[in-house]
C-alpha cells in the first residue's frame, strides 16, 4: 500500500456561477490542505483507493470573472459560506472508497462510493497515469448529496450545481 497526500500534489475543486446575475460572481478555485489516498495493490496493479478529505482544510485560491477581482476578505467569506454549505461541524470528512480498480486506456477507472455530507452515492472516476504522475477529474452535483449551492440576492448569483474535483500528484510505486 501507499499513500499519497498534498506533499505529493493538489485536490482543487473549481465552481462556476449560475443564476440571472451570474456574470457578477467569482468562479472560485478551491484547494483542501489535508488529504490522504491509499492506494492498495495486488503486486504493480492498485485493487483499491481510499481517499478521505478534511473538509476544515478548505482553502479558496483564487475567483476569476466578477465585476471586480476577488479580494482577501472576500475569499474569507467565500470559505466560510462553503463550510456552512458542507456541513462541515456536522460532517468533517469526505470520503471516496473504490474497491473496483479496472484499466481503462492510459490510466484506471476508479469505481466506489463517493460519502459528503453523510450521503453516500456511487462514484466513478478515470485517472491517467504518465511515469509517475497521476491526474484525473470529475464531476460532482451539490445536490445529489444534499448539498444547497450557496446563492444571494433571491438566487439571482448562486453557486453551479456542479464542480469539477481534480487531483493531480506524484505516486512512487517501491
Amino acid at each position: 500500500m501507499i499513500s499519497i497526500g498534498p506533499g505529493d500534489g493538489a485536490l482543487t475543486l473549481r465552481t462556476g456561477v449560475a443564476g440571472r446575475a451570474a456574470r457578477t460572481g467569482h468562479s472560485l478555485t478551491i484547494g483542501f490542505d489535508a488529504w490522504r489516498a491509499d492506494i492498495a495493490f495486488d503486486g504493480d496493479t492498485p485493487v483499491s483507493v481510499a481517499l478521505r478529505v478534511d473538509v476544515d482544510s478548505l482553502q479558496v485560491l483564487s475567483g476569476e470573472g466578477g465585476l471586480t477581482p476577488m479580494t482577501g476578505p472576500e475569499r474569507l467569506v467565500a470559505r466560510a459560506n462553503a463550510l456552512k454549505s458542507l456541513k462541515s461541524s456536522a460532517f468533517p470528512e469526505i470520503v471516496f472508497r473504490a474497491g473496483d480498480v479496472s484499466a481503462s486506456g492510459d490510466g484506471y477507472r476508479l469505481s466506489g462510493d463517493l460519502t459528503i455530507c453523510g450521503v453516500t452515492e456511487p462514484h466513478t472516476v478515470d485517472v491517467a497515469v504518465d511515469g509517475s504522475t497521476v491526474s484525473g477529474q470529475s464531476a460532482v452535483t451539490q445536490t445529489t448529496f444534499g448539498i444547497k449551492p450557496y446563492s444571494l440576492m433571491m438566487g439571482a448569483l448562486k453557486v453551479a450545481d456542479e464542480v469539477v474535483v481534480t487531483l493531480e500528484a506524484s505516486v512512487t510505486v517501491s
